[in-house]
């Protein structure tokens, strides 16, 4: 299991304490974007240089998570602009990522390399055997980062908050003690990084605030993006919302069946004015249509149902849980680094630390004493 992280105090102790508990593996995460970056052709300090770009939306959007990434860079011993570049990994990556590839990946691109990451799907109360929320996702990446996940566990002001995140980041899949929940899929748009905007793994930290769906909509319909995503929001009292932020605009899918699935690629055309072309060894379609059929295939839904959706396979290295095509080069060799199904009303987080049809999930309360059944 990934190492969880209790964090309490002011942001900027919070943030110390996540800096130095997990240093080993900030050095790592800094250590695989380095290398990431630079088969994008970007070097390190031009990173940190388009990261400081970020800086001031982050302050205007909340100065405490500012703070925490700089309590993150003094515990880690590392410099805020290169916790900074962490956190703004997603809007330094160019649209049409890798851009300006390196020789491996040209090569990764020429024998067909899937960088579509992602599936993840809400179920409603009425659609739940238990009668309640479940969120969850299969997060896919890099494998060498995974290495580099951690699990905080935090206590704020305001509320609790469990996330699984990249050491160094303020957030990505979570919950909070109010009973709403996050997941997120990357999307592309070559509208992207043409504007400044909040980062979006930011804006997740910021949404763990929340307490239902209707208070992170108008949270996300005011702010300003740098690049495109889908954020896939859930609450325990049933409300459910698939936010797609781009530049440009903001498109909003609702539940129409009870569940609400979402993968790697525009569904509101609204938001979609310049999206970037799905290549044809892009798995988003396939994946999506995959899920929305298992979905469908029941009529209620439990942990284990869940848990067998994000563990399919049928579609070989393409399918919703990912494994590694080991022809790719490691720089380019995406999978399901790990796999999480929420419980909101009860705050437990289900997690897979593998690929999930490889391993089993390990149950993690929000409030560290509780016991998980």
């Amino acid at each position: 299991m990934f190492p969880i992280l209790e964090l309490k105090g002011t942001a900027f102790e919070r943030g110390r304490q996540h800096g130095e508990l997990a240093r080993a593996r900030v050095e790592r995460s800094l250590a695989n974007y380095r290398n990431l970056f630079g088969h994008a052709g970007l070097e390190w300090e031009q990173a940190q240089a388009i990261a400081g770009r970020f800086a001031p939306a982050v302050r205007e959007l909340d100065a405490g998570i500012y703070e925490e990434i700089e309590g993150i860079a003094a515990g880690s011993g590392r410099k805020t602009s290169e916790i900074l570049a962490l956190n703004a990994r997603t809007e330094i990556l160019p649209p049409t990522f890798p851009e300006k590839a390196s020789p491996q990946w040209l090569a990764a691109m020429r024998n067909g390399a899937d960088l579509g990451e992602c599936t993840a799907i809400a179920v409603s109360p009425g659609c739940s055997a238990e009668g309640s929320t479940l969120l969850a996702q299969n997060w896919d990446w890099l494998g060498a980062q995974r290495e580099c996940l951690v699990l905080l566990r935090a206590t704020t002001a305001a509320n609790c908050y469990l996330t699984l995140t990249e050491a160094g980041m303020v957030a990505k899949i979570g919950l909070n003690s109010r009973g709403f929940g996050v997941c997120l899929n990357i999307l592309r748009s070559r509208d992207d990084g043409l504007n400044p905007g909040v980062p979006v793994h930011v804006v997740l930290r910021k949404l763990l605030g929340c307490a239902e769906v209707a208070e992170a909509e108008r949270l996300l319909k005011r702010l300003k993006y740098a690049s495109s995503s889908n954020i896939l929001c859930a609450d325990a009292k049933g409300g459910s919302a698939s936010f797609e932020i781009s530049p440009v605009a903001i498109g909003v899918l609702r539940q129409s069946d009870g569940t609400l699935c979402h993968t790697n690629h525009f569904l509101v055309t609204a938001a979609q004015r310049a999206a970037v072309g799905l290549p044809a060894s892009l798995s988003s379609e396939s994946r999506l249509a995959r899920a929305q059929a298992l979905a469908r295939g029941r009529v209620k839904h439990d942990l284990d149902s869940v848990k067998a959706l994000l563990r399919d396979q049928t579609d070989g290295l393409l399918s919703i849980c990912r494994k590694p095509d080991p022809a790719m080069p490691e720089c380019a060799r995406v999978e399901s680094v790990a796999s999480v199904v929420m419980e909101l009303a009860r705050g437990v987080m289900h997690v897979a630390p593998d690929v999930p049809s490889r391993c089993q999930y390990q149950a993690v309360a929000l409030q560290a004493q509780a016991a998980v059944h």
